[in-house]
C-alpha cells in the first residue's frame, strides 16, 4: 500500500520537530559521563628519591601566623565536634607510622617523632617545609597535648614519616607551571606521588596521609595510571591509605552536581564528570570530605560517590612551620586567610586510623576502612555524595562493640543534603520530558495515519466489489 503523501508529509514534519526538540533540551547537557576507574596490571611503581625533573623555587616560603585575639584554651583540630580525646582511653597511636605524603614537615617539638623519608622536590630529606601544609596536617594527625593551650593531635604518640612531594613555592625549570597531573599549583605530579607511596610502603607506614590531589574531568583526563597502581599495592601490603577528597574550584577542578536524595549512590557516577586522584580509587583509599563547624557539608569539598566519610576541615588551628607554637592564619599578598579545605578533613581521619590500628593490630587494611564508615555518623540516612558514610567517629571505630556518647555533638549528626538545584537534576528532567512528548509525538502520527490508511483500505474494498 502506498501512503499518501499528506500522511508523509506529516509525519516527517513530525520527525523533524521531535529531532529539534530533543537538540534543544540536551545541548547543553554533558559530553560525558564519569566511569569507576580501571588500575592498569602491574606492581607498586617505583622511581629514583628525589624530582623528576629539575626544580626551582619560585616564590618566598609561606609565612603562616597565629591571628591576634586567638584564644588559646578554645582551640581544636576539628572545632570539637569530634571527640578524639575520649578514644584515648584505650589508644593514643603508639606504635603507628603515619606517612605524610605533603609538602614537607617542620620537625615541631610537639611531634613525639619526626622521621625524613625523601624529598622529591628537592634535595632534602623531607624535613623542610616552605608552604607550612605539611606540617599543619602532621600536626592534626599527631601533635602532643600542651598546658599552653587546649590544642593536640588525634594521635598524639603515632611517628610522623614525612615525605617531601609537592610544593607551591617551586616548578620546573624553565616552565610555566602547567602541568596537567599536577597534584598543587608549584612542583608535584601523579608520578611522583606515585613512586612516594611506593617509597612510604617500604619504609614501614601504617598510614598514608594524601592531602593532595590531581583533578581530572571527562574532557581532561589526568594520567594516573601508576598512582593507581600504588595505591592497590600499598592496600595489598595492609596500609591504610588516606586521601583527600579535593577541593573543587570553579576554573581548575569544577563541582560535580550537588546530592540528589532521589539518585541512589551506586548510580551516581553516570552524573559525575570531575573526580581527584588518588580518591577515586575507593576500593582501596579511605577518601575524605570536609564540613563546616556546623557539621554541612562544605560547598569546596568536591562530591562524588567515592567519598568515603567527612570530617571538619575549616578554620583550622595546627603547628607553626616556621617556630614552635600554633597557627591559624597564612599571610597571603599581605592579607591573612584561614586554613580550610579537604586536606585538613583527611589528616583528622588518618589520626583516627592511627588510634584503630594501634587498638586492633591484627585489623587488616580493608577492615579498618569498613569500620571506619561503618562507624560514622549519616544522620539516618545512607551514605551520600558529600560526605560518604557521614562524619568520623574516633571512639565508636575504636571501641566499636560498645553504645558510647560519641562526639561531643551530642547525637548532633551531619545536616541531609539541599535539594539539587535545576542543573543538578537537568539530565532526568530532560529524559522525562523527552520520553513524554516523543510518546505523544507517535501518538500523534499514528492518530493522524490510520484514519487514512482506512480510508483508503475501504476505497480499495469498494473497487474491487464494483469489479466483481
Amino acid at each position: 500500500m502506498t501512503v499518501p503523501i499528506r500522511v508523509r508529509r506529516t509525519v516527517v514534519v513530525i520527525a523533524h520537530l521531535a529531532t529539534v526538540l530533543v537538540l534543544v533540551l540536551v545541548g547543553t547537557g554533558p559530553a560525558a559521563a564519569l566511569t569507576p576507574p580501571r588500575i592498569a596490571a602491574g606492581g607498586a611503581p617505583s622511581g629514583p628519591v628525589g624530582p623528576t625533573d629539575k626544580t626551582k623555587q619560585q616564590q618566598q616560603c609561606a609565612t603562616p601566623v597565629l591571628a591576634a585575639g586567638t584564644d588559646l584554651s578554645q582551640v581544636d583540630p576539628t572545632g570539637f565536634a569530634v571527640n578524639y580525646r575520649a578514644a584515648w582511653t584505650y589508644s593514643t597511636g603508639a606504635g603507628q607510622t603515619v606517612a605524610v605524603i605533603d609538602t614537607g614537615v617542620h620537625p615541631q617539638p610537639r611531634l613525639r617523632k619526626v622521621i625524613g623519608g625523601g624529598d622529591y622536590v628537592g634535595s632534602g630529606d623531607g624535613l623542610t617545609d616552605c608552604d607550612s601544609h605539611g606540617t599543619l596536617v602532621a600536626g592534626l594527625i599527631a601533635a602532643r597535648p600542651s598546658t599552653a593551650d587546649s590544642f593536640s593531635g588525634i594521635a598524639p604518640d603515632a611517628t610522623i614519616l614525612s615525605i617531601r612531594q609537592n610544593s607551591d613555592s617551586y616548578q620546573v625549570d624553565g616552565s610555566n607551571g602547567d602541568d596537567s597531573d599536577a597534584v598543587s599549583s608549584g612542583y608535584g605530579n601523579t608520578t611522583t606521588l606515585a613512586y612516594a607511596i611506593t617509597r612510604a610502603v617500604s619504609l614501614g607506614a601504617t598510614v598514608i596521609n594524601i592531602s593532595a590531589a590531581a583533578c581530572g574531568t571527562t574532557g581532561s583526563p589526568v594520567d594516573d595510571d601508576l598512582l593507581g597502581r600504588a595505591v592497590r599495592a600499598a592496600y595489598q601490603r595492609n596500609v591504610v591509605v588516606v586521601a583527600a577528597a579535593g577541593n573543587a574550584d570553579k576554573d581548575r577542578c569544577p563541582q560535580n552536581p550537588g546530592v540528589d536524595p532521589n539518585v541512589p549512590r551506586s548510580t551516581e557516577w553516570s552524573r559525575m564528570t570531575t573526580y581527584a586522584s588518588p580518591a577515586w580509587f575507593s576500593d582501596y583509599v579511605l577518601s575524605v570530605g570536609n564540613v563546616t563547624a556546623d557539621d554541612e557539608p562544605a560547598s569546596t569539598s568536591l562530591t562524588g560517590p567515592w567519598v568515603s566519610v567527612a570530617a571538619p576541615g575549616e578554620n583550622v588551628v595546627s603547628l607553626s612551620s616556621t617556630g614552635s607554637g600554633l597557627v591559624n592564619r597564612q599571610v597571603i599578598k599581605g592579607a591573612q586567610s584561614s586554613f580550610n579545605g579537604t586536606s585538613f578533613a583527611a589528616a583528622v581521619v588518618s589520626g583516627v586510623v592511627a588510634l584503630v590500628r594501634a587498638e586492633h593490630p591484627t585489623m587488616s587494611a580493608g577492615e579498618v576502612i569498613e569500620l571506619i564508615k561503618r562507624t560514622a555518623h549519616t544522620g539516618g540516612r545512607g551514605p551520600d555524595m558529600a560526605t560518604g558514610y557521614g562524619l568520623v567517629d574516633p571512639i565508636a571505630a575504636v571501641d566499636p562493640d560498645q553504645p558510647h556518647a560519641s562526639n561531643t555533638v551530642l547525637q548532633k549528626q551531619i545536616a541531609g543534603p539541599v535539594p539539587p538545584d535545576r542543573a543538578a537534576t537537568r539530565t532526568r528532567d530532560i529524559a522525562l520530558v523527552v520520553g513524554g512528548i516523543s510518546v505523544f509525538l507517535i501518538a500523534a502520527a499514528w492518530a493522524l495515519f490510520t484514519p487514512l490508511r482506512r480510508m483508503r483500505d475501504e476505497k480499495t474494498a469498494y473497487r474491487d466489489i464494483d469489479e466483481h
